[in-house]
């Protein structure tokens, strides 16, 4: 081997051992890397929350706006003009006889398997062949909340034919606020609304109360003696029951007087920070974080999981009335007669009894006031005292990385600037933008209308670029919250995340997550074009409502949820 073939040699020996070198260098740096982030998380699990919230702080870009004021509608704002175009809700049953008449059906009785009764018959009575007038006839279907359908009619944004809500409430409200539905059934399919509750919570009720009914309940959650939640009343018809129940229950004469109002504020300051889902309700039961929750009848005896619980019936029955909505033409009448004749001959109601309708039928209604007019003043008490009197603080934390340019920022400011017209002006609001960095845009204030004009302005300069550090973006939040606490201790926290659910930079959610849980703070995610499970995983924690919000009905679900919420 000559010199120059050596000097190769030798040298490719030396860069072989190099690689190695540096290869197990990096496998042993990578090992003790990893049992130092352990090290260093298991530590920092150690640490009180505010030492938590020093720790997180340190490593963020937090930067500061001197928001302009944007002129700002001072119109009162109607929920009705963002109600989504009607075929956000295709028909689930589609009739194609000559004369065609379409049905608002509410979900337990328009879903699907056990929750699809009306679906089953509406597909056999089309089959029938049946006739008005030489013409063959058919009736279609379409899956909608009892109160969404509600507004659709009222607003008279689109109206159906007929419509089926789950109680005659919506009836009764729709005529109240100018729409014109009349009785064509008085019940479909039997149902009730109860309160689920553990069997060793209706021992504990027995006990102390003497029997477990809706006044035992009541008593037990103003003593603090059992947590319950309940589905928001402008929008769940178990939800607007239980409120009218809670309130007759403190006032049997009036459920507008004083007495009532007192009775419901005790009662709702025991109550969680939010208005639960049906879902979020057995989530949190199965967690053992609810003793007692709000279910219909039909959906408790279809569900093995809920087996475990008792039942306890209140308020109104859910009968399930059929409408005629306005007044239709003879044919379309004879149709709809024909069609409610079917629903209650004896295969369809045998149906329902297999699909677990028709059950408690001993039950009777309370006897409260049902007047449209009532009901109306009773959702808007509701909204005005919620809260107990205690005042709202929240923070909104906006999303503005690369990843939200284009349509979902757009909704996203559309979202917050008509939705802001739906909080109320005793609340404080505050705004955070983040991207790879966090910016604080407005600090947390009285929403009067120099604090919306800024809020507006904020919202209207947003632009989307940079990274996403959604987990920085909300320990921010959360700062700001804690600290506008200090000053007002009986305050309610929220905060609302607006993101499409993405996070590449800043902390991890092992990190936040302890904060958020010790804090205790609800946040309320509203995804765009999202990755849903991600913003789930967030809103859960503390048990708070999560939105997928795509841009045909965004606005209209975020307005729904500041009304409810703010």
């Amino acid at each position: 081997m000559n010199r120059g073939n050596l000097v190769k040699f030798v040298a490719g020996i030396a860069m072989i051992f190099v690689v190695v070198l540096i290869v197990v260098s990096l496998v042993s740096r990578g090992s003790d890397g990893n049992d130092r982030n352990q090290k260093e998380l298991e530590a920092y699990n150690t640490k009180g929350l505010n030492e938590k919230m020093d720790y997180l702080t340190k490593g963020i870009q937090v930067n500061t706006n001197n928001p302009r004021k944007a002129s700002i509608e001072l119109t009162p704002p109607s929920l009705y003009d963002e109600l989504p175009d009607i075929s956000k809700y295709p028909f689930v049953v589609e009739g194609t006889g000559d004369i065609n008449i379409e049905i608002f059906a509410s979900p337990e009785k328009s879903g699907k398997n056990k929750d699809g009764w009306i679906l089953e018959v509406a597909e056999e009575f089309n089959s029938q062949g049946y006739e008005v007038d030489g013409k063959s006839i058919s009736v279609s279907i379409r899956n909608i909340a009892s109160g969404l359908g509600a507004d659709y009619i009222i607003s008279n944004k689109y109206i159906p034919d007929a419509f089926t809500p789950s109680s005659e409430l919506w009836g009764n409200l729709i005529n109240t606020q100018g729409g014109e539905v009349t009785i064509e059934a008085d019940r479909l399919v039997g149902n009730i609304a109860g309160i689920l509750v553990s069997k060793s919570t209706k021992e504990k009720l027995e006990n102390n109360y003497g029997k477990a009914d809706m006044q035992s309940v009541l008593k037990a959650v103003v003593s603090n003696e059992m947590i319950m939640g309940y589905t928001n009343p402008q929008a769940s018809s178990t939800g607007l029951n239980f409120l009218l129940s809670t309130l007759y229950n403190n006032d049997p004469n009036d459920l507008l007087s004083d007495k009532a109002k007192e009775g419901f504020t005790s009662f709702q300051n025991n109550v969680p920070y939010v208005a639960y889902t049906t879902m979020q309700m057995r989530e949190s039961a199965a967690s053992g974080k609810l003793d007692g929750m709000v279910m219909e009848y039909q959906t408790y005896v279809n569900d093995e999981e809920l087996s475990k619980y008792e039942f306890i019936p209140f308020g109104i029955r859910h009968d399930n009335p059929l409408y005629e909505v306005g007044t239709l033409p003879v044919e379309k009448k004879a149709v709809l007669d024909k069609f409610s004749e079917y629903c209650l001959n004896g295969s369809s109601q045998a149906l329902a009894k297999e699909y677990g309708f028709n059950g408690l039928d001993s039950y009777t209604s309370e006897k409260y006031d049902k007047n449209g007019g009532t009901i109306l003043q009773a959702q808007q008490l509701w909204k005005e005292n919620k809260d107990g009197g205690k005042d709202i603080i929240a923070i909104f934390v906006a999303d503005i990385s690369g990843s939200m340019d284009g349509d979902p920022i757009g909704q996203l400011k559309k979202s917050l600037i008509n939705g802001a017209q739906y909080i109320n002006d005793n609340n404080l609001v505050g705004l955070v933008s983040y991207s790879s960095d966090v910016t604080i845009e407005v600090p947390i204030a009285k929403f009067d209308l120099n604090q919306r004009a800024y809020f507006q302005g904020a919202v209207e300069d947003l632009q989307a670029s940079g990274g996403t550090a959604t987990y920085d973006g909300i320990t921010v939040g959360i700062k700001m919250l804690l600290e506008a606490k200090e000053s007002n201790p009986n305050a309610k926290l929220m905060l609302f995340l607006l993101s499409d659910g993405e996070t590449n930079e800043g902390h991890s959610l092992e990190y936040v997550e302890p904060v958020i849980g010790e804090s205790g703070i609800p946040i309320y995610t509203i995804g765009y074009n999202a990755n849903i499970d991600a913003l789930q995983a967030i809103s859960n924690i503390n048990e708070a409502s999560s939105i997928n919000a795509d841009s045909d009905d965004v606005i209209y679900k975020i307005k729904s949820l500041f009304n409810a919420q703010m």
